[in-house]
């Protein structure tokens, strides 16, 4: 049913192609359109599109599952030889629905330690700027799904987005989410609202059940994409927030204390979303690891910090600018830090990463995995401090696995 294939790392290339800062700026300015588009919701159906954005995860045991959207349905899928083969996949409900499945939006899988498979995603409803944060989960091994359900309980048709899950692995689950409602509320009463809000919600019994909706923020950016990773103190959400008029730079929060931080200071003054979200994770000493995107007065293109007992690494750069490097991601476990961004060479996409093996401390030159020369996913790092793998997915080579050798980073 599904293109998957493996692929091993290939040769990165002596030279890259060097690209105006003209043609970046419209590179950059095509990609927002597209993703606004992406975002867009009409009431008439939309011509078949393909549909890149995957969600990945590694339980306990080292297996690799995948979650893809195909014909509107949710499918998982799972793998116990690092995506060289994978199970027939299982279709999370018998009923299609328009899922956002492209860019900054994405399905999120988890695994717990007891074997539960857990899900969130956005649903998109026919009116324009509209949707649903959805969850389901699996307690026999992904072999069945429970009924989804939707998290959002404002019971409005208005904007729910950009989800992010994340599991403590021993029952405690958390969905966080970019929500209109706000906005909503206060423009109809002829009043002004600028962005959206962070909302929430916690589960004790590995989704079996849910708290009511709780508000982590307001005025935060309507189209990044939100992350959240479990930490020792409970769960942590990055996203985009807004800062004074429109300074649109990171903000971090614990969602159990709900206190906020402010996580980056590029003081990018934009009156528009970047639609560049950031991405976090944390190792197995309860160091942060931060990477993001930013064209502010501070500094411009793409950045790595990591945030360990009140301390912070200097911001440091990643990928080439000349190429659009962007969409980073991150993953940690253990003493491994792997992070993964996309850039373009002026001929093809390409999927680079960067490791650690000592926390962040030290990081291996950049890597080329791989190259598209069709539309392409962002890559996806996925590590359990054993292994690390790449999850790729491109409209001309379907989903390609891509591991990396462990060892020293230099």
């Amino acid at each position: 049913m599904f293109d998957i294939q493996p692929w091993s790392c290939g040769r990165a290339r002596s030279s890259v192609a060097a690209i105006s800062l003209l043609s970046i700026a419209v590179a950059t300015l095509a990609h927002e359109a597209a993703a606004a588009m992406e975002h867009r919701h009409d009431a008439k159906p939309r011509q078949a599109q393909p549909v890149l954005a995957v969600g990945a995860a590694l339980d306990d045991g080292g297996r690799l599952w995948l979650a893809r959207v195909k014909n509107q349905q949710l499918w998982v899928s799972w793998s116990n030889d690092g995506g060289q083969r994978f199970s027939r996949p299982v279709a999370v409900s018998s009923e299609p629905e328009d899922i956002s499945a492209n860019a900054e939006n994405r399905p999120k899988i988890a695994v717990a330690r007891d074997g539960t498979v857990l899900l969130s995603w956005s649903q998109s409803l026919p009116k324009r700027f509209t949707g649903n944060i959805r969850f389901a989960r699996s307690t026999d091994g992904g072999r069945s799904f429970s009924t989804p359900i939707t998290l959002n309980d404002d019971g409005r048709i208005g904007s729910h987005s950009f989800d992010s899950l994340a599991i403590a692995g021993e029952g405690r689950v958390a969905v966080a989410w970019l929500d209109g409602r706000d906005r909503d509320a206060v423009r109809e009463t002829g009043g002004t609202f600028a962005g959206s809000s962070v909302y929430f919600v916690q589960s004790a019994d590995n989704g079996a059940h849910f708290s009511a909706n709780r508000k982590l923020t307001e005025h935060t950016c309507e189209c990044c994409r939100t992350s959240l990773t479990w930490t020792a103190e409970g769960p942590v959400a990055l996203w985009r927030n807004l800062y004074g008029a429109n300074t649109r730079d990171f903000a971090l929060a614990n969602l159990d204390t709900g206190k906020v931080r402010r996580a980056t200071d590029d003081e990018w003054q934009i009156d528009a979303c970047p639609h560049h979200g950031g991405g976090l994770a944390v190792d197995g000493r309860g160091a942060l690891h931060l990477v993001w995107f930013t064209q502010g007065k501070t500094r411009q293109g793409l950045f790595y910090k990591r945030i360990a007992g009140g301390r912070e690494s200097p911001p440091m750069a990643l990928g080439n600018p000349a190429a659009q490097a962007g969409h980073a991601t991150v993953a940690a476990a253990g003493s491994m830090v792997l992070i993964t961004w996309r850039e373009f060479d002026g001929r093809a996409y390409v999927a680079r990463a960067m490791r650690s093996t000592d926390g962040g401390a030290s990081w291996s030159a950049p890597l080329r995995l791989a190259e598209s020369s069709g539309a392409a996913d962002y890559p996806l790092p996925l590590t359990d401090g054993k292994q690390a793998l790449v999850v790729w997915n491109s409209a001309a080579e379907g989903v390609r696995v891509l591991p990396l050798e462990l060892g020293s980073p230099k």
